[in-house]
C-alpha cells in the first residue's frame, strides 16, 4: 500500500496520518519513489530536495506525535522555482540565476514550513514566468503527464505537471496572466489565482509587480482551499498585502449553491475555441443550471477584447524595470571577460536571458521610451481601468462569472514556439481577471479528445470563498476529483 500513497489527495493523506495508518516519512518516501520513477519523462522539477524532504517529514512525524499537526503537516508539495527558499537553489528558470542560493525565505514558504509541509523540490517554469507552455525554461521543457509529447501549460507548468503526475500532493505556482489556471486546465488539476493582495509577494522573483500573485494547485478543490488558508494573510514586508484577516476558505465547501447567479460573458465564446472545449463548457453550464444556479448568457464585457493587448504592454513594461537588476554586478551569473563594465553587462544579459525574456524586455523598454509612454503604457492603464469598471458592474448583478480557462487543450511541444502571438493567445480567457486583480479558479470539467478541459470561475474582489464553493459543488457533481494522469 505504501507505494500507492502518492495517489492520495492532501486531505485524505492528512486524515490517514492522523489515524496512524502511515507516517509522514512513509508518505514522503512514496512520493520520492514516484518522482524517481516518472521525473525522467515528465521533468517537472529543476531541483529535487530529497534529503531536505525526508528531514522535514521526520519533523512532521514529531508534530503528529505531539498533537500539533495542521492539515498540511507532512504533505509533500512542490514549490515553483521563483519562490525564494533559504539555502535551496532558486533559478526562476533562467541561466542568469542558475546558481543563486537565497539567504532568506519567501513569506509563502515560511507559511508552508510553519504548517509542517514537506518540500519535494523546486518546480520547473517558463523563464521569469514569461510563457504559456513551460518551453521557455533554461533547463528544458516540462512534459504533460496526459501526453508526454504535449506541453503542460505555463508558466507554472512544472507545478501543475508535478501534481497531475503524482510527484507531489499539492504545489504553489504564480499567476501573472493565467500562469496557474491555464496549466491547471491543461493538466487536469485545480488551480487558483487569488485576489491581488491576498497573498504576500515578499520573496517572489518579480515579473510584473502589479499582476504577480502566488496561488495553490491541487488534485481537488478542498486541497486548494487548504493551501490558500495556509499562505493567505497580511505580511508587513509587502505593502500591497491586504491587512484584513481572511476567512477559513474550507468553510465555503460543501454548501448548497442553489440560487447562485452566474454570468457568462459573450466575449469569451468567440472564434478560436476548439469544438471539444466548447462542448465541455456547455455541458458544465448545463450541470450548474441543474444544481440550481441561474445562468445568464446576455452579459457583455466589451473591453475584454482589449485585455490581451493591455496585458502585453503593462507586463513587459514592468518586466523591463524589474529585470534591470540583473546586471552581473550584485548577484547571479556574471560575464567579466570584456574590457569595460558596460560590455560585461551586455554579455551577461546576452547569455543569461533567453529569447522570450529578451523579447518582452524589448517590448517593455520600447513602450516606456520617450515619445511612446503616453501612446502605449498610459493608454493601456486607462483601458485597464475600463476593464475593472466592467467587472465591477457585472458583480452588481452576478455572484460569479463562468468562462472557459483555455481555448484549447494541451498542444504538442514545439507547435507554437515560432509564433509568439499564437502562444500569447493561450491566455486570452485568463488575462482579463488578472488585469483586474480578481480571484479566479480553474476546475476540470471533462475531456476533449482524451485531454483535460478547464472551467474558469471568476469572483469579485476577496471572493475566493464564493468561487471555491461553486467549484467544489461542480467538482462533486461532475465526478472528476483526483484523477491522476496515467504515464
Amino acid at each position: 500500500m505504501s507505494g500507492e500513497l502518492w495517489k492520495l489527495t492532501a486531505h485524505e493523506a492528512h486524515e490517514r496520518m492522523r489515524g496512524r495508518e502511515f507516517s509522514a516519512t512513509e508518505l514522503t518516501q512514496a512520493v520520492l519513489a514516484r518522482v524517481e520513477d516518472v521525473e525522467p519523462s515528465v521533468r517537472a522539477y529543476v531541483t529535487v530536495t530529497a534529503s531536505l524532504a525526508l528531514e522535514q517529514a521526520r519533523e512532521a512525524d514529531a508534530k503528529f506525535a505531539a498533537g500539533t499537526a495542521t492539515p498540511l503537516t507532512g504533505i509533500p508539495v512542490a514549490v515553483k522555482d521563483l519562490i525564494v527558499t533559504k539555502g535551496v537553489r532558486t533559478t526562476a528558470g533562467s541561466r542568469i540565476l542558475e546558481n543563486f542560493v537565497p539567504p532568506y525565505d519567501s513569506h509563502v514558504y515560511e507559511q508552508l514550513r510553519r504548517a509542517g509541509a514537506v518540500m519535494i523540490g523546486k518546480a520547473n517554469m517558463d523563464e521569469f514566468a514569461m510563457g504559456s507552455s513551460t518551453e521557455h525554461s533554461a533547463f528544458g521543457p516540462t512534459h504533460n503527464p496526459w501526453g508526454l509529447d504535449l506541453v503542460p501549460g505555463g508558466s507554472s507548468g512544472g507545478s501543475a505537471a508535478a501534481v497531475a503526475a503524482g510527484e507531489c500532493l499539492g504545489a504553489l505556482g504564480s499567476d501573472t496572466g493565467g500562469s496557474i489556471r491555464q496549466p491547471a486546465a491543461l493538466c487536469g488539476v485545480v488551480g487558483l489565482d487569488p485576489t491581488y493582495g491576498r497573498v504576500s509577494r515578499f520573496g517572489i522573483i518579480a515579473f510584473g509587480s502589479s499582476l504577480d500573485q502566488v496561488g495553490p494547485i491541487g488534485r481537488d478543490v478542498e486541497d486548494v482551499a487548504t493551501m490558500l488558508d495556509c499562505i493567505a494573510g497580511h505580511d508587513p514586508r509587502d505593502s500591497t498585502s491586504n491587512p484584513e484577516p481572511h476567512p477559513d476558505f474550507r468553510n465555503y465547501l460543501g454548501r448548497d449553491i442553489r440560487g447562485t447567479r452566474i454570468g457568462v460573458p459573450k466575449e469569451y465564446f468567440v472564434e478560436g475555441m476548439e469544438p471539444g472545449v466548447r462542448a465541455r463548457i456547455e455541458e458544465a453550464l448545463a450541470l450548474l443550471e441543474g444544481l440550481g444556479c441561474s445562468i445568464d448568457r446576455e452579459l457583455s464585457l466589451p473591453s475584454t477584447e482589449h485585455a490581451l493587448a493591455v496585458y502585453y504592454i503593462i507586463a513587459p513594461c514592468e518586466a523591463s524595470a524589474n529585470l534591470a537588476r540583473y546586471d552581473g554586478v550584485k548577484y547571479g551569473y556574471s560575464d567579466r571577460s570584456g574590457p569595460t563594465m558596460w560590455q560585461n553587462m551586455e554579455q551577461t544579459r546576452a547569455f543569461g536571458f533567453g529569447p522570450e525574456v529578451k523579447r518582452r524586455i524589448m517590448l517593455g523598454t520600447y513602450a516606456l521610451s520617450a515619445g511612446y509612454y503616453d501612446a502605449f503604457y498610459l493608454k493601456a492603464q486607462k483601458v485597464r481601468t475600463l476593464i475593472n469598471r466592467e467587472f465591477e458592474a457585472a458583480f452588481q448583478k452576478y455572484d460569479v462569472l463562468v468562462t472557459p480557462t483555455s481555448p484549447t487543450v494541451a498542444f504538442p511541444i514545439g507547435a507554437k514556439l515560432d509564433d509568439p502571438l499564437a502562444m500569447y493567445l493561450n491566455d486570452v480567457y485568463t488575462i482579463p481577471a488578472s488585469v483586474a486583480g480578481l480571484p479566479s479558479v480553474s476546475v476540470p470539467c471533462g475531456l476533449s479528445e482524451g485531454l483535460p478541459v478547464g472551467l474558469q470561475i471568476i469572483g469579485n474582489f476577496w471572493g475566493e470563498g464564493r468561487i471555491l464553493g461553486v467549484a467544489d459543488a461542480f467538482e462533486k457533481a461532475v465526478g472528476w476529483a483526483n484523477r491522476v494522469a496515467g504515464l
